[in-house]
C-alpha cells in the first residue's frame, strides 16, 4: 500500500482532471499503471532529443534534510538498471533523473527512492503545496509540545539548581525527577519522531546522515536520565538531564522550522513559476459547449476559455474578448499588457481582467514556458563546485563525529560515566555539519530566485561562481547592444525645404514598403507628428528603392509630384555620401533630401557599459558587422576596444587569447549565432526574447529587453560569493570553536543544541539577505 500511495501522490497533479471520459477512479485504482503508461509520461517527463529513447524527469524529494540525504537518494537512483544519470540538490531538495524507456519504467526508480526512505513526487505536483502545509502544521504541533513540556520540566528542575544543601529532601527530589520523566515522554515519542525514524532508516540501510548523531544524542540523554530516575543510587543517579534534553529538542525544532520557512522563501521564484499552469481548462466542444479537461490533453487548434485570475494554459491567439495579461515572470515585462483579438498570449501568463477565448497554437514542451521551466529545473538540481566538495566531505565528517563522541566518552568515563555520556552527546550535537552543507546552496538558490524575479534565468548555479570573478565582458553588437530596427539620425534638405516636409514626402512612399529603412522613416514621422502626404502608383524595385506619384495634404498648395526614394543611382542624383546607411529623396527638381540612418542603440546600453566599467570590468565589442558600423556604436557607448568583421572562429580565438592572459571573460550575445563564443567563455549570457531557450548555450538567459540585467547579475554574483564565503567561515569557525569546548566538557547538551540550530539558521538568514536586499533596492 505504501508503494501505491507513493504513485498516487506522484501522479496527483497529472490526474486531478482526466478528461476524455476517463474516470478519476481509474487513476486511484491502479496508480502503477498510470506511472508506467507512455501516454502519461509527458505530464512529468520530457524526451531528450540528443539521446533517443531517454527521458528526463524532475522530482521533488520529500523527507530530505542534508547533503548526506542527497547523496543517498542519488546513489539509490543510480543503482537502478536503466537510469542513465541522476543528480540531487540538498539545497533545493530536487532531483533530475535521466532514464531509458526500454530498460526501466518510472515506477521502478520512484520505488528505489521510497526504499531509500524518501518520497519522490513530480516537480509540478499540484498537491505538493497541500502536503507542505500539512507537514508545517505537524512541525508546529511537535514544536508546541516540545515547548510546553520544556517549560514544565524546567519548572521541576529549577529547585535542584537553587536549593541549598538539605533544603530538598530525597523523596522530593525523586518526585521531581519522576514528573520530569513523565513530561519528557511526549517529547521523545512525538516531537522527536522524525529524528528517530530517519536514524532507524540509516541504521537499517547501513549509512550515515545528519539525523543519526542528533537522534543518538537524544536517545543517550534520555536513557541516562531514565536510569538516574529509576535507580538513583546507580552509576547514572547523580544527575538527570531532562531539562537539557527538552530544551535541546525545542531549540532544534525551532531552528529547523524557521530554516524550512526561509528555504521555501529563497526557492519561491522557482515554485511560483513552475506552478503557474492550471490543472485543467475549459475547452470548447464541436457543439459550442465547454467541458473541463486536463491541460495536458490540449492540442493545437483547440479553443479554450480562460477566466479572470487563471493562467493561459498554452501559447495561442485571442479570438474573442480583450483583457490584460501579466507576463512578468516569463518575459521580464513588469507592466501588465493589453491582449485583444489577434494578440498572442503565452502559456504561464495570467489573465487579469476578463474571460477570453484563445485558439491553442503550441502546447507542452513546444511552449516558451516549458523551456523556461526546463532551464530553472536544471539550475535547481545543479550543484556548484563548493557545494560538491562539501557534499563529498559530509559522510566522512559524520563518521568522524561519531568517533570523536566515542573517544570523548571513553576519556571521561573513569571520572563520571553520566558526565562522560553527556559530553559525548554535546559532541554529537554541536558538530552536526548542517550549517556547512547549507552554506553554499542556500546563498546560490537565493540569488537564483532573485535573478528569476528580475527576468534573468540561471541555467547552472556554478555560473554564479564564475560570474563573480569576471574582469572582462565581451558584447556582440547586433541584437545585443543595438535593436534589430534602424532609426533616423539626421536629415539634410535642399534650400527652401523643411525637415518635416521632406520627411512627410518620403513617408508617403515608405509606408508602402516593409523594408527596414522604410519602417524607420515611418516611425520617425509618427514621432514628429508630420502631416501625411498621399501616394499613388507606388512601385518598389528590390535593392534600389521606391517611386510613385505624391500629393500634398488637403489645404496645402502644390500639385502632384513624381518622387523617388532610395539609392543615389535609383534617384538619378549625385550628392556627397553620408558616412553610414542613408537614402535620398529626389523629384523633378533633382535632389531633395538625404536621410541618414543608424542602428538603434538600446536606451540603457550606455548606462550598462558605464556600470560595468565602474565595477572595474573591461568592456569589448566583437561583431560580424562592418568595422565602421562597429566603431560608431563603440564611440556612442564609450567602449575603447571594438572589432568588426569577426567570424565565430575569430571571436573564439580572441576569447582563448584573453583567457591565456589570465582574464575571466563573460560573453553577452543573442544566442543565435554566438554559439561557439558562448560555449568558450568562462560565463555567458543569451540576450533577447528570440533566443531558442532549449538550444541556448548560455549560463544565463535574459528574458526581457533590459541590458542592465547583465551588470546587475554581476553585482549580485559578487555579493552572493561574498555571502557564501561568510557562511563557510562562520560554519568552520563555529565547529572549530565548539568542538574543543564540547570535548572538554564545558558545553552542556542544551547549549550545543542551541548552537547547532542557531548556526544553520544564521546561514540561511545570511543567504536571505540577497532576496531582501533586492526587494528594497533595485538590483538589476
Amino acid at each position: 500500500m505504501q508503494s501505491a500511495s507513493l504513485a498516487a501522490s506522484a501522479q496527483a497533479s497529472s490526474f486531478r482532471v482526466l478528461g476524455d471520459g476517463e474516470p478519476i477512479g481509474a487513476a486511484v485504482a491502479d496508480p502503477g499503471r498510470l506511472l508506467d503508461d507512455p501516454g502519461e509520461w509527458s505530464a512529468f517527463s520530457r524526451p531528450l532529443e540528443k539521446r533517443p529513447g531517454c527521458w528526463e524527469s524532475h522530482l521533488v524529494i520529500e523527507g530530505m534534510h542534508c547533503a548526506a540525504c542527497a547523496l543517498t537518494v542519488e546513489d539509490a537512483l543510480r543503482q537502478v538498471p536503466g537510469v542513465a544519470g541522476a543528480s540531487v540538490s540538498a539545497g533545493s531538495r530536487r532531483a533530475r533523473v535521466v532514464w531509458q524507456a526500454d530498460a526501466v519504467l518510472p515506477s521502478g526508480w520512484m520505488e528505489a527512492v521510497r526504499r531509500a526512505g524518501y518520497r519522490a513526487v513530480p516537480a509540478n505536483d499540484a498537491f505538493a503545496s497541500e502536503r507542505r502545509r500539512q507537514e508545517t502544521r505537524k512541525a508546529l504541533w511537535r514544536w508546541a509540545v516540545a515547548g510546553l513540556c520544556m517549560m514544565q520540566v524546567m519548572m521541576y528542575a529549577w529547585p535542584a539548581y537553587v536549593a541549598a544543601p538539605g533544603d530538598l529532601s530525597g523523596e522530593m527530589e525523586q518526585l521531581l525527577r519522576w514528573a520530569s520523566w513523565v513530561l519528557t515522554l511526549p517529547v521523545m515519542l512525538f516531537s522527536c519522531g522524525p529524528f528517530f525514524s530517519a536514524a532507524l532508516r540509516d541504521v537499517l540501510q547501513r549509512r550515515v546522515s545528519m539525523d543519526l548523531p542528533v537522534a543518538l544524542g537524544m536517545a543517550i540523554t534520555f536513557v541516562v536520565s531514565t536510569a538516574g530516575t529509576f535507580e538513583p543510587q546507580g552509576i547514572f543517579g547523580k544527575e538527570v538531564y531532562f531539562d537539557s534534553l527538552t530544551m535541546f529538542v525545542f531549540f532544534l525544532l525551532t531552528g529547523r522550522w524557521l530554516e524550512q520557512r526561509l528555504r521555501e522563501r529563497t526557492a519561491g521564484a522557482l515554485d511560483a513559476l513552475m506552478n503557474r499552469l492550471p490543472d485543467s481548462v475549459l475547452r470548447q466542444r464541436a457543439d459550442g459547449e465547454f467541458e473541463r479537461v486536463a491541460v495536458r490533453r490540449l492540442q493545437s487548434g483547440d479553443v479554450v476559455r480562460v477566466l479572470p485570475g487563471e493562467a493561459f494554459p498554452a501559447d495561442g491567439t485571442v479570438i474573442q474578448g480583450e483583457t490584460v495579461a501579466d507576463e512578468a515572470l516569463l518575459t521580464g515585462e513588469s507592466r501588465p499588457l493589453r491582449r485583444g483579438v489577434g494578440a498572442a498570449v503565452i502559456a504561464g501568463s495570467h489573465n487579469l481582467n476578463t474571460a477570453v477565448l484563445v485558439r491553442v497554437e503550441r502546447t507542452g514542451a513546444a511552449t516558451r514556458f516549458a523551456q523556461i521551466v526546463a532551464l530553472m529545473e536544471q539550475a535547481a538540481t545543479s550543484r556548484p563546485q563548493l557545494a560538491q566538495l562539501v557534499d563529498r566531505l559530509a559522510r566522512p565528517f559524520l563518521i568522524g563525529v561519531l568517533l570523536a563522541a566515542g573517544g570523548a566518552a571513553a576519556y571521561w568515563w573513569a571520572d563520571d560515566p553520566g558526565h562522560a555520556l553527556m559530553v559525548a552527546v554535546a559532541v554529537l550535537v554541536v558538530t552536526c555539519p548542517c550549517a556547512l552543507s547549507l552554506a553554499t546552496p542556500a546563498a546560490m538558490l537565493a540569488a537564483a530566485g532573485t535573478l528569476a524575479r528580475q527576468g534573468v534565468l540561471v541555467r547552472r548555479l556554478g555560473g554564479l561562481e564564475a560570474l563573480a570573478q569576471v574582469d572582462t565582458v565581451v558584447f556582440d553588437k547586433t541584437g545585443t547592444l543595438t535593436r534589430d530596427a534602424m532609426v533616423l539620425q539626421a536629415v539634410r534638405t535642399r534650400e527652401g525645404l523643411s525637415r518635416d516636409e521632406a520627411l512627410a514626402m518620403a513617408v508617403a512612399l515608405a509606408q508602402q514598403s516593409l523594408h527596414p529603412v522604410s519602417r524607420a522613416l515611418v516611425a520617425a514621422a509618427q514621432g514628429a507628428g508630420a502631416s501625411p502626404w498621399l501616394a499613388q502608383q507606388v512601385q518598389e524595385i528590390s535593392g534600389q528603392g521606391l517611386s510613385g506619384l505624391v500629393n500634398p495634404p488637403a489645404g496645402q498648395g502644390g500639385g502632384t509630384q513624381e518622387l523617388r526614394l532610395g539609392s543615389q543611382a535609383h534617384c538619378g542624383v549625385s550628392v556627397a555620401a553620408a558616412a553610414g546607411p542613408h537614402v535620398v529623396l529626389s523629384g523633378a527638381q533633382g535632389w531633395l533630401a538625404t536621410f541618414e540612418l543608424g542602428e538603434d542603440v538600446r536606451a540603457d546600453a550606455a548606462a550598462t557599459v558605464a556600470a560595468l566599467q565602474a565595477q572595474g570590468i573591461a568592456v569589448r565589442i566583437l561583431s560580424g558587422d562592418a568595422e565602421p558600423a562597429v566603431a560608431r556604436v563603440a564611440g556612442q557607448l564609450g567602449i575603447l576596444e571594438a572589432r568588426g568583421g569577426c567570424t565565430p572562429q575569430d571571436k573564439l580565438a580572441f576569447l582563448r587569447s584573453a583567457q591565456q592572459q589570465g582574464h575571466r571573460v563573460a560573453v553577452v550575445g543573442d544566442g543565435l549565432n554566438d554559439g561557439p563564443a558562448l560555449a568558450g567563455a568562462h560565463v555567458s549570457f543569451a540576450f533577447g526574447q528570440a533566443v531558442p531557450l532549449a538550444q541556448a548555450q548560455a549560463d544565463f538567459v535574459v528574458l526581457g529587453q533590459q541590458l542592465g540585467a547583465v551588470a546587475g547579475a554581476i553585482r549580485l554574483a559578487r555579493r552572493t560569493m561574498q555571502i557564501v564565503r561568510q557562511n563557510l567561515v562562520w560554519a568552520v569557525a563555529y565547529n572549530a570553536a565548539c568542538v574543543p569546548l564540547a570535548v572538554a566538557g564545558w558545553l552542556p547538551a542544551w547549549l550545543a543544541g542551541l548552537g547547532m540550530a542557531a548556526s544553520s539558521l544564521l546561514v540561511v538568514l545570511n543567504a536571505l539577505r540577497l532576496a531582501v536586499d533586492a526587494s528594497h533596492k533595485e538590483v538589476i
